[in-house]
């Protein structure tokens, strides 16, 4: 990223990137509804699986560009772990968005302070996840980008930077390659992009690392979560043995599975 000087010289700015992180339960953990609210006492957080890839791409655009990567979380104090996490990682600052007055956020809460927020780091560039593993929305990298009037680019599954940003995203029928200029705030998918590991020096880094508190204007949340409740249980199966069970097995796989 460069641009020209009144005297016609060339200047190369460096972008300062920031990466959206989310705290979530791990995938694999067990989730139990007590009452009417998921129980997440004893479950083990991490950060949101696709938020890695937004993660890895805004290094490998730092590794090309030069600049800084920011990873920016919004939560109470349980949210500094996924942050020292990127931390250890690679990213070189770690800023937490947190008001102790807020409650329960909806997403247009959530998007509006992660916007502030980006404004006030001064950002050139976000990425982030196509969606969080807990809600599955995928909402807030384009909501995020409708407040801040940038351009969107959803789902990307590869990017590189040589003269600029250049990123894979599927379209019907396959995918196309789009060039972004100018502010964007960019989703990542998985693709063939390859995670990298935090190593032993980035952990005792992380460790030390001081998480940056910032606050941010929230709009008063018009949605809330009356209830929960697990999902249905899955009925008993059917056992049949023999030849003379074919008939009625294909009526089954027929009628109700409906698989042929």
């Amino acid at each position: 990223m460069g641009q020209t000087t009144p005297k016609g010289g060339w200047v190369n700015l460096m972008p300062n990137i920031v990466v959206l992180v989310k705290r979530v339960p791990d995938t694999n953990a067990r989730i139990v509804v007590s009452g009417d609210r998921v129980d997440l006492s004893a479950v083990k957080w991490v950060i949101s699986p696709y938020d890695e890839f937004a993660i890895e791409t805004a290094l490998q655009h730092k590794e090309a560009d030069g600049g800084t990567v920011t990873a920016l979380t919004l939560g109470p104090a349980d949210s500094d772990k996924v942050l020292k996490d990127a931390k250890a990682i690679g990213v070189d600052e770690i800023v937490r968005v947190w008001n102790d007055t807020w409650n329960e956020l909806d997403s247009n809460a959530i998007q509006s302070a992660l916007a502030q927020a980006v404004t006030d780091l001064g950002a050139e560039v976000v990425y982030c996840g196509k969606t969080a593993a807990d809600t599955g929305a995928g909402s807030t990298g384009p909501g995020v980008a409708e407040r801040l009037g940038w351009a969107s680019v959803s789902n990307i599954t590869d990017a590189s930077f040589a003269g600029g940003i250049t990123v894979t995203t599927p379209v019907e029928g396959g995918s196309a390659k789009v060039s972004v200029s100018g502010n964007a705030v960019i989703s990542c998918d998985k693709g063939s992009m390859k995670v990298r590991k935090p190593n032993v020096k980035g952990i005792m880094m992380a460790k030390r690392a001081q998480v940056n508190v910032v606050s941010a204007d929230a709009p008063s949340s018009s949605v809330t979560i009356v209830s929960q409740s697990p999902p249905p249980a899955k009925p008993a199966g059917k056992k049949y043995e023999g030849g003379s069970s074919a008939e009625e097995v294909a009526r089954l796989l027929r009628d109700e599975a409906n698989v042929i």
